[in-house]
């Protein structure tokens, strides 16, 4: 619906004198004897703008190009309407759209739910919180001191 609401105000930026009235009315009054009243109705053309020359050279002194094409405005305007219709309602919006409903995005809400979970298991079996043997001790292999020589080791 917008494409169509830009593309009759586009046509109207382009033929303005669609605004302007081209047909004046003039009417004439008879001098002639008062036996016969009568009027006449002359319906003329009259152009009030200027030269299709004069508006030529008006509207190319007077233009700015967007930067698509620099020789006719039509295209430049067109082109800059398009580019800026696929930047802005394709681009940032489906872009939101898409980004606002991705799914669990690096599995946080599942991690999360997961050790809420843990927690009540591990409390309602009387356990401690974080179990301090959650690698067995036998499959820790620590470097004997002759390895580590004077490293100063941080805790």
């Amino acid at each position: 619906m917008a494409a169509l609401t830009r593309l009759g105000a586009l046509s109207l930026r382009l033929n303005q004198r669609l605004l302007q009235p081209s047909v004046v009315r003039s009417a004439g009054i008879s001098t002639s004897k008062k036996n016969k009243d009568t009027v006449t109705v002359t319906d003329v053309i009259t152009d009030h703008g200027k030269t299709k020359t004069e508006s030529s050279e008006a509207a190319t002194k007077n233009w700015v190009s967007w930067g698509f094409d620099r020789f006719s405005q039509v295209e430049d305007n067109s082109t800059m309407h398009m580019t800026f219709f696929v930047a802005i309602t394709l681009c940032i919006v489906t872009t939101g759209f898409i980004w606002s409903y991705l799914p669990d995005f690096r599995m946080r809400d599942w991690a999360q739910r997961e050790a809420f979970l843990e927690l009540r298991r591990r409390e309602a079996l009387g356990l401690p919180a974080i179990d301090p043997d959650l690698v067995p001790l036998d499959k820790i292999e620590l470097p004997a001191d002759e390895e580590l020589g004077s490293r100063e080791i941080i805790i």
